[in-house]
């Protein structure tokens, strides 16, 4: 692959990159952003605090008013700068924020949406980590477009948002005219949206040099591996309801759909529409994610061979095991276990402390 050179317009001064601060957003991706911005680009001494070449970004925490801002988690922060003394910006970059509802998105600080939509006017690029997607999307600068979020919140996108094309499999997703919107994914893939950003304005080269000093990984597999089965179960369909208390305890069955039909008592056709509209997923598709969700927990904490793990969650055809759950869950069976187990000087660890627990 050739690697990304800087461009020359970008490196005549630092990038302004203004990370907004929400009462929603947790501190942690807030500040992984900043620092690493911070440092891109150059080699500080400590003594002076000054840098030894030249500094890529200035990134500014900014927030609606001016002060200390105590965020969801309880901690308090003093952004630098507010929406009212910043008129353009390279960039504005929206973390997570903490919502789970359709109240709590709809309680988002409007100053903060229109601030964001002008500045975006103005010639401003956008990036989103995690569930900034939703802010963006609040907003109305993700319609007609396609996104990404953290793999929990994509019910909740999906139901508050229809006319957006959520990829939630994805970590990166770029839309907008001339790709000016960015999206990541889910929790830490804020690093991989950092990077991204360094190697477009830095270069490749940068972006390593950074990925090394912090341990950086890029997310390469996307957040299928990482992603955990969501059914909904607060719908009020009483029949549905009743075949997803069904399935978990017989899904091992090789008939387990047809079960879950004549548990339902409705007509095939009936019984379908009803059950992706309660829960967002056909009854084969529930019972596949239930399947391959329990295959995980055993690989992560169990020695048993593949085949065994298979036949245990329902799957005589280990070929057909395996497709299914790399579909699923973007790894092999072997890659996921590799993945997600306890590395080894962990575990020894934790033997060697449990007796003197126990004691």
């Amino acid at each position: 692959m050739k690697p990304i050179e800087p461009h020359s317009a970008d490196v005549k001064r630092p990038l302004r990159v203004s990370i907004v601060a929400f009462p929603e957003c947790d501190p942690s991706i807030m500040y992984g952003i900043f620092d690493t911005l911070w440092i891109a680009g150059a080699n500080w001494k400590s003594s002076s605090n000054e840098p030894t070449s030249e500094v890529m970004f200035a990134p500014r925490l900014v927030a609606a008013e001016p002060g200390p801002l105590r965020l969801i988690t309880g901690v308090t922060i003093m952004p630098q700068e507010t929406i009212d003394d910043i008129e353009e910006t390279d960039y504005v970059l929206v973390p997570n924020v903490l919502v789970d509802t359709p109240e709590t998105i709809r309680a988002l600080d409007r100053r903060l949406l229109n601030w964001i939509v002008e500045m975006h006017r103005r010639g401003a690029r956008l990036l989103a980590a995690c569930g900034g997607s939703i802010v963006l999307a609040e907003a109305g600068l993700l319609e007609g477009q396609s996104a990404t979020t953290h793999w929990m919140y994509a019910p909740l996108f999906r139901s508050q948002f229809p006319n957006v094309e959520l990829k939630e499999e994805r970590i990166l997703v770029q839309a907008g005219a001339g790709h000016s919107i960015v999206c990541a994914g889910g929790a830490s893939s804020w690093q991989d949206l950092t990077l991204f950003l360094i190697a477009r304005h830095a270069g490749t080269a940068e972006a390593i040099r950074i990925s090394k000093i912090f341990l950086y990984q890029w997310h390469r597999d996307g957040q299928l591996p990482y992603a955990s089965m969501i059914a909904n179960a607060d719908h009020g369909d009483a029949v549905v309801k009743k075949c997803q208390e069904y399935a978990p305890l017989h899904y091992q069955s090789a008939d387990i759909v047809a079960e879950l039909l004549r548990l339902s008592g409705l007509p095939k056709r009936s019984f379908d529409r009803r059950f992706r509209k309660a829960t967002g997923y056909s009854p084969l598709e529930y019972v596949q994610w239930l399947r391959v969700e329990e295959a995980k927990q055993m690989l992560e904490m169990e020695d048993g061979p593949i085949e065994e793990i298979a036949l245990e969650v329902g799957y005589s055809d280990l070929a057909s095991f395996r497709r299914l759950f790399r579909k699923l869950a973007g790894l092999t069976p072997g890659e996921y276990r590799r993945r997600f187990r306890l590395p080894a000087n962990v575990e020894a660890a934790l033997q060697a402390v449990a007796p003197a627990a126990r004691a």
